[in-house]
């Protein structure tokens, strides 16, 4: 009788060669989920931190947000959006995010501190500052059927389309939708 309870106790200690199995397949699985999930918010998914205050009070210099890359593959930029973008489709400069105002094809002025499209006073779901400063826009621009119009929400204290510095923005030079704030954690959350 010792001898036969004595293999018992050495059998549990090891794993059968089916348990073998299916814990290797396991590990396998965990570290393919792992990598596919680091590939793909590499791919479709960023992220930017605001290094100035020309979007202020909606997002602050310091704050960091979440970029959605492929939004607009399968859609189309829409009047409000937050996008991230880079002058001149260089990959090197820094992004920047503004907030789109005029789409492709329409024209955008300025007159004594209000917008106008295509002729028509804009009416804004929030209260931005009066516009001080027309710039590029006291004059009517027509954007291009690839080019967007872009302020900053700090509308005194953006550069913006507004500027030549800036212009309008190509499609090809957009980044992404910026849609959610991770820092600070006390403002996390979606941005509008």
């Amino acid at each position: 009788m010792a001898k036969i309870v004595e293999k018992k106790e050495k059998r549990r200690g090891r794993f059968s060669p089916a348990m073998s199995r299916r814990i290797r397949i396991f590990l396998i699985e965990i570290a393919a989920v792992f990598i596919l999930s680091a590939i793909v918010s590499r791919m479709f998914f960023g992220s930017v931190s605001i290094q100035e205050n020309s979007m202020s009070p909606t997002i602050e210099s310091g704050d960091t947000v979440l970029l959605n890359r492929v939004s607009y593959s399968f859609g189309s930029v829409q009047r409000g959006d937050l996008i991230a973008y880079r002058l001149n489709s260089r990959t090197d400069s820094a992004a920047h995010v503004k907030r789109v105002i005029g789409l492709p094809g329409e024209t955008i002025q300025i007159s004594e501190g209000t917008i106008l499209i295509n002729g028509s006073t804009y009416l804004e779901s929030e209260d931005y500052p009066e516009i001080m400063n027309a710039g590029l826009a006291s004059d009517a621009i027509t954007l291009g059927n690839d080019e967007y119009f872009v302020l900053g929400d700090n509308r005194n204290n953006s550069e913006d389309s507004r500027y030549t510095d800036v212009g309008n923005i190509s499609r090809e030079d957009i980044i992404g939708k910026v849609w959610f704030r991770t820092d600070p954690r006390s403002s996390m959350g979606l941005l509008r």
